[in-house]
């Protein structure tokens, strides 16, 4: 398939205007003048819609203005009629939606004006272009995460913590169980793993999301240990990796030829639908691994089936959810997926107004 790089995006059609860029974002705010001004979101069958603006954010039905968080399947979904995402995901948002669908991209923290309603997007830190959706009409501003993480990932730009009167947040992992070590210590645990399977001449297959966790897995791997082999469905998404200069290692789509050429030496990065495929056999004898936040709980590799798990998640962890929402200081929180009724619990002990809301984003799939 022909790549299109950022610059291929612009269409004659501006559906989004842009407008001046904002001051800090993290300023303080006044009060949220609640009692006067309706909700700046509502939650309808087609998704979180925007009632004054007139537009939706990451909707899961067509609708005709759509704005994309991140390129991931459960928040970009085809067929609405026009796209606003951040500039540094717009070309894997067209991996999704198809090439003739206008979309605009729009650089992380300028902003402009729909239908009197002031958007701007900010770093979430979950994957490539990601990105927070901030919203402010008539003193009242609301903040949409999307999915994020606080850890440091190299492919992408950290999560900037912003100031909102609500906030709606993710919880996929919004449970205390769930603490991420650090990813030094990960990244070495997959190193020893890969050296171990080479001395035991089997080929190291590591199964995890081909858009985002792939690339980010690959930045931390150690390249002089071997060859890198990726499944197609990983190989789809490098060259925006790349053209957005984030720096991978060398690496191979899989083939019949290297796979055989490589067997008991290479790492392959595939996606978890790949696993006990017929695809799997050209690389010989392997060893198979999970990078996911599911591995944090115990017996979830035993069900997968595979050798060694990773817990290696691209979605903020229980302390991650706590200090945006703290960072935040909105007086009221949404939270969807996930974990949402125990995050909600406890914020609700804590003191902040909150509330669960069902939408249809699935967060980080055990599979």
């Amino acid at each position: 398939m022909e790549r299109h790089g950022v610059r291929s995006l612009q269409t004659p059609t501006r559906t989004f205007a842009f407008d001046k860029a904002w001051p800090s974002a993290c300023r303080s705010l006044p009060p949220g003048n609640n009692s006067n001004v309706p909700d700046l979101l509502t939650l309808t069958e087609r998704g979180l819609y925007s009632p004054h603006g007139d537009f939706y954010i990451d909707p899961w039905l067509p609708v005709a203005r759509a704005v994309i968080t991140h390129a991931h399947s459960d928040h970009a979904r085809p067929g609405s009629q026009s796209y606003l995402t951040a500039a540094a995901g717009a070309e894997l948002l067209r991996e999704r939606v198809g090439e003739d669908v206008p979309i605009e991209g729009l650089a992380y923290r300028q902003a402009i004006d729909v239908n009197g309603v002031r958007v701007s997007l900010h770093p979430a830190g979950h994957v490539l272009g990601s990105a927070q959706v901030r919203l402010e009409h008539a003193g009242q501003v609301w903040v949409v995460s999307g999915d994020y993480k606080t850890t440091s990932d190299p492919t992408c730009e950290p999560m900037e913590p912003l100031r909102c009167h609500t906030l709606v947040t993710e919880s996929t992992f919004g449970l205390p169980i769930f603490r991420w070590r650090p990813n030094d210590e990960l990244f070495a645990e997959i190193k020893e793993w890969w050296q171990t399977s080479q001395e035991r001449g089997r080929t190291c297959v590591l199964y995890c999301y081909a858009l985002g966790k792939a690339q980010r897995v690959m930045a931390g791997l150690d390249a002089t240990i071997g060859p890198i082999l990726v499944h197609g469905a990983v190989d789809r998404f490098l060259g925006a990796y790349e053209r957005q200069g984030v720096r991978l290692p060398a690496s191979e789509r899989a083939t019949d030829e290297n796979a055989r050429a490589s067997r008991g030496r290479a790492m392959v990065i595939a996606p978890p639908s790949a696993a006990n495929s017929p695809w799997l056999r050209k690389f010989g004898p392997v060893s198979t691994g999970i990078a996911s936040g599911w591995m944090q709980i115990r017996g979830t590799r035993r069900r997968k089936a595979v050798d060694r798990g990773f817990p290696l998640s691209d979605h903020a962890d229980w302390d991650g959810l706590q200090s945006v929402v703290r960072a935040s200081g909105a007086e009221q929180i949404w939270v969807t997926h996930g974990y949402s009724g125990a995050m909600v619990r406890w914020l609700q002990e804590q003191g902040t107004a909150a509330r669960a809301i069902e939408t249809r984003f699935e967060g980080e799939l055990d599979q």
